[in-house]
């Protein structure tokens, strides 16, 4: 049986952890609100309306392209460029290809991020891996001009960062939505997760420093895995009517919440 991503993948590793994938999208929810191209995202009204059943969705996406059969896998990617084309047809224009890019690096980036800052350091050939699992999703949506490697992606990472990124409005107005749905607390929470994950450049648009009670609060999330607390802050980060969806963030690690 084949599979668009092998079962001993650390893509796998990486996507079947309820943890890491709330860090990947704690970091993603920074830098989308700072990219240039974030109007797509307000042309539906989907992401300013709801961000957290925006997230969940593409979680959905993400996982049953990362553990679906090859092509399960294909029809994914397929439905997820159907519905990209139908966002330009109705705006009558075409999202550019670097915004196509960008969300596909944030997912290669916080990926390997998340993973790091929780669990270990990668080596170069699972970066690789990481890299390359991306890099054929993109290909299959018809992304252009990506980069052939890791190594080579580090570089037009950096530079789509210092190119692509802006502070505007939509920004302001979407980091007002994300502590609506959120409430003041789980919104402080992301912040400071956001802190310890995003890029240099990120963190300086949006101005959210340091905090030294950063590191004792992920310190914290750490030991309560070991003593078995993880459902009770997951559930204190998320709102209860997102139950279901949390549920299912750790479906594929085979763990119980």
């Amino acid at each position: 049986m084949k599979y668009f991503v092998s079962k001993d993948s650390i893509v796998r590793r990486i996507w079947g952890n309820g943890d890491t994938i709330l860090l990947i999208f704690a970091g993603a929810s920074a830098e989308f609100a700072l990219n240039k191209a974030v109007d797509w995202l307000y042309f539906t009204g989907r992401l300013p309306s709801d961000p957290l059943k925006r997230l969940f969705s593409t979680v959905a996406y993400a996982r049953q392209i990362v553990f679906s059969e090859y092509d399960e896998a294909m029809q994914a990617i397929d439905k997820i460029s159907a519905i990209h084309k139908g966002v330009e047809h109705s705006r009558g224009q075409n999202i550019p290809d670097w915004a196509y890019r960008d969300v596909l690096f944030m997912l290669i980036d916080y990926s390997i991020r998340s993973f790091e800052l929780l669990e270990q350091k990668l080596s170069a050939s699972e970066k690789e891996e990481v890299y390359s699992v991306f890099y054929w999703m993109g290909t299959r949506m018809g992304v252009k001009d990506l980069p052939l490697n890791y190594q080579q992606w580090l570089q037009m990472r950096n530079s789509s960062i210092e190119e692509n990124l802006l502070n505007g409005n939509f920004t302001k107005d979407l980091y007002k939505q994300y502590k609506k749905h959120l409430g003041w607390f789980r919104y402080l929470v992301l912040k400071q997760a956001q802190i310890l994950l995003v890029p240099d450049k990120v963190n300086e648009l949006l101005g959210l420093g340091k905090n030294p009670l950063s590191t004792p609060m992920l310190n914290l999330y750490k030991l309560s895995r070991i003593i078995r607390l993880k459902s009770m802050l997951k559930n204190a980060i998320l709102p209860s009517a997102y139950k279901k969806e949390l549920l299912a963030l750790d479906t594929y690690s085979g763990e119980s919440l």
